[in-house]
């Protein structure tokens, strides 16, 4: 209404204007059916490393309503005009107060710019990754990479609730509008249309949060969008104390899970407060007199393939303390002509020696005995004529542990654990969660300065609430991927780094946020001269100010100073405990026998209480910001090195993201660890095709060619099993066609 009303303004007939005006205020008033709202001004995403030039479409960096084209640039002026106003008068700007934007439907033509990168698993081919951008765009990009291939999308929109504290500014209600929810709702619809390309058709789920401001809206626009779906509702208190909204203490809000093809949440076992049901004594009832153990495996191979010859850097002597039965050292692979490791004094040296004498293997390689004899799932047996027996707890049994499907009692003396099959059931998740974890002040605020040593961000959802949404869903899918394009202060990758750590899992995380800053802060930089763009702006932008550095906090286990951060994960609840020893008492002329509990704090995830904050993470992340490259240029193939973390993305984001450090391109590119490769010029196809067969690993090919017989050609005499691609081709197809799909 508002593009109508500026209109009929300019009509110079008042008779005229006044009769449109009156028709246009009928319809208005008639009532629809259905989610009705505007489109909205397109959106636009401003390019601060492209030139200005004549024809470009610009915007003033701090305002952010109004779009020019420029019509002449001199030396340190632009002039400009309005662009689709009815006579618009040429206004001349500073070039350094504009900004060339990319709006809403252009054919874009994104890649990833390197920024960041913590490594802390460098023998870890897992890689998470942090885009700064504009959402919309970036999607976009992903669609490339990770079309129908999404498990889980998890998103913390903005609440269009007036308040400007970080953007995307939660202040999507554009003044003009007669409907105030109609351009929050244009904006989420984009966005949502991009997002449902990227979920697995077949097996997805789409997690939104929103409060009571605009649920009802985002309901009847997810039934909209996704008819084909499974959509549920559920109310989450956030806040125990409460907080003063129009008259009343609000303490909840509201997740909507829109489930695709079989999806459905996972049955776990959920503690008493998940059901208001459950009585907190129930736990003594559960407890048997007699508890069973899960099966530890034998650490030595046995069946088939089980002699030293069949994997021969499975023979390697374990050296265990007889005072204590602990395993204090783990020696290398010994050559094949070596039959026993160095005898190191005190030490029993156990080797994988058969009962009959003969030599055999272990179960795994030295690494990850260690890695599992830290998580205590290896101990040590009863001595035997080799040694002693090593066991260790199966990647099964673990993961019951970690679901909280088997109890932790404690560890032995020799780190191992000590655990019990438990006696529950498992159940659905309820649409009412109370749960002490998900408050956001104590898990969300106050944790988050722990890692950011000051308030950075309003807000931020509690971990474990988070982690807990996502577990229904991603608990049974050891390598899901999952996308955040509302990062926010990064909180859905803390929660992914957390879930792999309880499992071994190997979940990899997408996060996608702007680098706006907080409208205080922007007041700020304004009234000291600084703009959008300026090093000293995106500094303070969230981004780089929260996200990336709550990022690296986490997963080095030490804060933006550097200090090692104290504590522990997990939280803790008080539960009735039952006393060994009965008592008697009287009352009246009775006697009687009872039980007596007391009240107990236990960890709520035994596996969580022992992680401590300190260590850390042993995984990886990038940090992209999107960018754009000029479409000419691309298609002549000079934006390799520009290109080359796109086609990376595209191949998985196996390992390290790939480099070109100089201007000289080669002939051809093979990167064995990131399973990929790239033929530049196609002369070389021969040579490519052989050195493709000497790396097992790979197994996406790009293929730089303008001719696409030449590329069919070339691809037949490839492997069957390759997914091949042609550049620049496929690249430059992928964003015209997005364009029209929208």
């Amino acid at each position: 209404m508002a593009v109508i009303d500026d209109l009929i303004a300019k009509i110079s007939d008042e008779a005229l204007k006044q009769r449109i005006s009156e028709e246009v205020r009928k319809l208005s008033k008639q009532k629809k059916f259905g989610l009705v709202f505007e489109e909205h001004v397109p959106e636009y995403t401003p390019l601060y490393n492209t030139p200005i030039r004549v024809g470009q479409t610009v915007s003033l960096k701090n305002e952010n309503n109004k779009i020019y084209i420029v019509i002449k640039v001199a030396e340190n002026e632009v002039t400009c005009i309005l662009k689709n106003a009815i006579d618009s008068e040429p206004v001349t700007f500073l070039k350094d107060n504009v900004v060339a934007i990319a709006e809403f439907g252009e054919p874009i033509y994104p890649y990833l710019e390197k920024i960041d990168e913590i490594e802390n698993a460098p023998d870890s081919d897992l890689w998470h990754t942090l885009i700064e951008g504009d959402n919309y765009h970036a999607l976009q990009l992903l669609e490339y990479g990770y079309a129908s291939k999404v498990d889980c999308i998890y998103i913390d929109p903005p609440y269009n609730t007036r308040n400007n504290d970080w953007k995307y500014n939660n202040d999507y209600v554009d003044p003009n509008d007669a409907y105030t929810h109609s351009k929050w709702l244009s904006f989420m619809e984009k966005r949502l249309k991009l997002a449902k390309k990227l979920l697995n058709p077949n097996e997805s789920v789409l997690i939104v949060t929103i409060d009571e401001k605009e649920y009802i809206h985002l309901g009847a626009l997810l039934e909209e969008l996704f008819p084909e779906a499974k959509i549920q509702m559920i109310s989450s208190v956030i806040n125990p104390k409460g907080s003063a909204r129009d008259g009343f203490s609000r303490s909840d809000e509201y997740i909507f899970f829109v489930m695709f093809g079989d999806s459905l949440p996972n049955r776990l076992p959920l503690r008493s407060e998940w059901s208001s049901s459950s009585k907190l004594a129930s736990s003594a009832e559960n407890t048997s007199s007699k508890k069973k153990e899960p099966r530890w495996a034998s650490l030595l191979r046995s069946g088939t393939a089980a002699a030293r010859k069949e994997v021969p850097t499975l023979y390697y002597p374990i050296y265990v303390d007889p005072e204590c039965k602990m395993i204090v050292k783990i020696g290398e692979t010994l050559p094949p002509d070596v039959d026993r490791g160095e005898e190191i004094k005190g030490l029993v040296q156990v080797l994988p020696i058969r009962r009959n004498g003969d030599q055999g293997r272990w179960m795994m390689k030295s690494t990850e005995l260690a890695s599992r004899i830290k998580q205590g799932r290896v101990r040590v047996g009863n001595e035997t004529s080799y040694g002693y027996s090593i066991s260790y707890l199966a990647k099964g049994e673990y993961e019951n542990v970690v679901k909280g499907i088997h109890e932790v009692a404690g560890k032995r003396d020799d780190g191992s654990l000590i655990v019990y099959v438990r006696d529950s059931k498992l159940s659905s998740p309820p649409t009412q969660w109370k749960i002490a974890s998900h408050s956001a002040s104590e898990y969300g605020t106050t944790l988050l300065s722990k890692f950011l040593g000051e308030k950075r961000f309003t807000f931020p959802k509690s971990l474990y609430a988070v982690q807990d949404t996502l577990r229904f869903f991603i608990s049974d899918k050891s390598e899901a991927i999952v996308l955040d394009f509302f990062a926010g202060s990064g909180t859905t990758l803390h929660a992914v780094n957390l879930l792999n750590a309880e499992d071994d899992g190997r979940r990899k995380c997408i996060m996608v946020t702007n680098n706006e800053v907080s409208a205080e802060e922007a007041r700020h930089l304004v009234a000291s001269g600084y703009q959008p763009g300026d090093n000293k702006w995106e500094a303070l932008g969230i981004a780089r100010h929260v996200t990336w550095p709550r990022t690296v906090s986490s997963i080095t286990g030490k804060d933006t100073k550097g200090n090692e951060i104290e504590g522990n994960y997990g939280t803790y609840s008080e539960e009735f405990e039952q006393v060994k020893t009965s008592l008697k008492y009287a009352e009246g002329d009775k006697n009687y026998r009872g039980t007596l509990y007391k009240k107990v704090k236990k960890p709520e995830n035994p596996k969580l209480s022992e992680m401590k904050i300190s260590d850390g993470f042993q995984t990886n992340a990038n940090y992209f910001k999107l960018g754009f490259l000029d479409k000419t240029s691309v298609a002549l193939g000079r934006q390799l090195k520009e290109l080359l973390s796109v086609l990376w993305m595209k191949a998985g984001s196996i390992g390290k993201c790939p480099e070109l450090n100089n201007d000289t391109i080669p002939d051809y590119l093979i990167f064995p660890d990131n399973h990929m490769a790239i033929l530049i010029k196609e002369s070389y196809f021969q040579q490519f095709k052989v050195e493709l067969a000497n790396h097992e690993t790979i197994s996406t090919v790009y293929i730089v060619t303008d001719s696409e017989n030449g590329f069919s050609k070339m691809n037949l005499q490839l492997s069957p099993g390759l997914k091949t691609y042609q550049l620049y081709r496929d690249y430059l197809d992928n964003f015209r066609i997005n364009v029209r799909r929208v």
